[in-house]
């Protein structure tokens, strides 16, 4: 049980500006209220509820944009062979298989490649670059990839091959200048009005500017190649903003009746076929079976999947697919045991701002996710580090006010390579520089993090009456979607409810199960991982608390429940 800190995003509206707003767009006050506290105003209000194709910022706003286009045109023109050079992740597998695909009908002679994560790891690598030299590649497409790959690109040049680069990854000081084009829409000299695309969101972005050169319909590229682009954008944790939101929007829609063999296999191997679809569902249901080829195999099976026209050779992939994310369930948790125990075995653990951890054979796939959990459960940056023969590469997750890539920056002199985000980042090192980078990347976080940093906090989108909690109230909210980063389901706040009864419930008494009232409304609640404030409450206890408002559907019937955030004894 943590003190979290509540933050109210109500801005104080005045009730004619909310009214304004309802009258306007026809819309509930309530989502009025919450998108105005959202600091969605003016003509971005239109954009934000229609979600319309018509509002995609034209591709050629990106920097390099038609150099790119026109480079391929000539490739595919001249039957030059093409290689699409991809990540191993879920952003990197969609956006793979979305260029393949395009490419490949639009003529192409075209391959794809995607490095092995154990044996060669994240982006460009020479060894790569040379034997597709030799296979006869003139033009390689990055996906999600190559930002920071300044040598790698110099070296495919020299042996006669282009390269194009659609990246989303921070920028260094320097880019690739060898590159024919570099699409990326965090370069400093790029005036793209949006940077928060996906790496698959990039590349999208490259193929609507082909399909606009050849004539295709921008509704018809939607919806033939959306699904993946969604995939890829949910799993990479975006904010679903702007065309992010507009691109999950038509790409849920899609899934609900999914039209490829491999994305209709894994519904079935997850258990979730003929149910409705969302962003938690992809998230928690796709995005890790996609994610666990290249994790613990190689990413091309899954690439294979989404590619495949044949239903029973899909099944029988989504299969394995499904059996290695139970394999990489399993590792998880063996080396989250592990990162608990040298944790408790840390004197001076609780001084630390960032958690550093580095372990021999740790499986480099799994560490990523296993940095995120603690993450999460400390509410501390985290990285933790696999090395072999005095090599180590590690993988990063931040909080807020943590900048992890300019953390990262700040200590490079003890890295060999490093890239990312604010929020989740890579590196390599060298095991010997492993006590002076976690000395100086503490030292900088004891610069940057406040106390006040250091503890959670929930972000309110407004209080609300008791009256107001209501199933009308929860449909409204479909307004709003869809949820995700940036765009989060709303959290409301109920002040002074009186606890009924609860029970802590699920494996280990994880949960908490409680219904509360106030001024005669009865209200059920759900508190997941909240399991530990069975132990303080009491029937009677009087209550803060902060929540999302769910409809909970149980044998054709439909009630409000609360799904809890947080909760404060009065």
């Amino acid at each position: 049980m943590v003190d979290k800190i509540w933050i109210f995003k109500n801005k104080k509206l005045q009730d004619d500006e909310i009214n304004s707003v309802s009258l306007k767009y026809r819309i509930p006050r309530i989502i009025s209220a919450i998108i105005l506290n959202r600091n969605i105003d003016g003509e971005k209000i239109s954009s934000y509820l229609k979600k319309s194709i018509s509002d995609v910022i034209n591709p050629e706003l990106m920097l390099d944009m038609e150099k790119a286009a026109d480079r391929i045109l000539k490739a595919v023109d001249e039957k030059e062979k093409i290689t699409v050079y991809g990540d191993y992740d879920v952003d990197g597998i969609t956006a793979t298989a979305l260029m393949y695909q395009f490419l490949s009908e639009i003529g192409a002679d075209v391959e794809y490649y995607i490095p092995d994560r154990k044996g060669e790891g994240y982006g460009i690598n020479i060894m790569a670059v040379n034997k597709l030299a030799r296979q006869g590649t003139k033009l390689m497409i990055t996906v999600d990839c190559g930002i920071t790959a300044i040598g790698e690109v110099e070296f495919a040049k020299l042996q006669g091959m282009d390269i194009i680069i659609t990246d989303h990854h921070t920028c260094k000081e320097r880019i690739p200048e060898s590159a024919v084009a570099i699409l990326n829409p965090k370069r400093p000299d790029c005036e793209y009005p949006f940077e928060s695309l996906a790496g698959v969101g990039v590349a999208f972005k490259l193929i609507l500017e082909l399909a606009k050169k050849k004539d295709m319909s921008t509704k018809d590229v939607f919806a033939r190649y959306i699904d993946l682009v969604t995939l890829g954008t949910i799993a990479d944790v975006v904010p679903l903003l702007d065309e992010n939101r507009i691109i999950v929007d038509k790409g849920i829609k899609s899934l609900q009746n999914p039209h490829r063999p491999g994305i209709k296999a894994l519904f079935d191997v997850a258990g979730i076929a003929g149910k409705p679809v969302n962003v938690s569902t992809v998230a928690f249901a796709i995005a890790p079976r996609l994610n666990a080829a290249g994790r613990l195999g190689t990413a091309t099976t899954a690439v294979e999947l989404l590619l495949t026209k044949e239903l029973e050779k899909a099944r029988q992939t989504a299969v394995i697919l499904d059996e290695e994310n139970k394999e990489r369930q399993k590792t998880e948790h063996t080396i989250f045991d592990e990162a608990l125990e040298m944790i408790a075995k840390d004197p001076n653990f609780e001084k630390k701002k960032v958690i550093v951890l580095a372990h021999e054979g740790w499986h480099n796939g799994v560490i990523g996710i296993v940095a995120s959990r603690l993450c999460d459960m400390y509410y501390k940056p985290c990285i933790l580090i696999s090395h072999s023969n005095g090599i180590g590469k590690g993988s990063g997750r931040s909080i807020k006010n943590f900048n992890l890539f300019d953390a990262l920056t700040a200590c490079d002199k003890y890295l060999t390579e490093f890239g990312g985000h604010a929020v989740a980042a890579g590196l390599n090192i060298n095991i010997s520089d492993l006590e002076d980078f976690e000395k100086a990347i503490n030292k900088y976080a004891d610069e940057i993090l406040t106390d006040k940093d250091m503890i959670p906090s929930v972000e309110i989108d407004c209080p609300i009456s008791e009256k107001s909690i209501t199933l009308e109230t929860a449909k409204m909210l479909s307004y709003l979607e869809p949820f995700g980063m940036g765009n989060e389901r709303p959290v409301f706040a109920l002040a002074k409810a009186q606890v009924v009864n609860f029970a802590p419930v699920g494996n280990d008494n994880k949960h908490l199960k409680l219904r509360i009232s106030k001024n005669g409304f009865m209200i059920n609640c759900i508190g997941f991982g909240l399991g530990d404030y069975a132990s303080v409450l009491n029937n009677g206890s009087i209550i803060n608390i902060a929540f999302h408002i769910n409809i909970n559907s149980y044998q054709g019937n439909e009630n409000v429940q609360l799904v809890l955030k947080d909760i404060k004894i009065v």
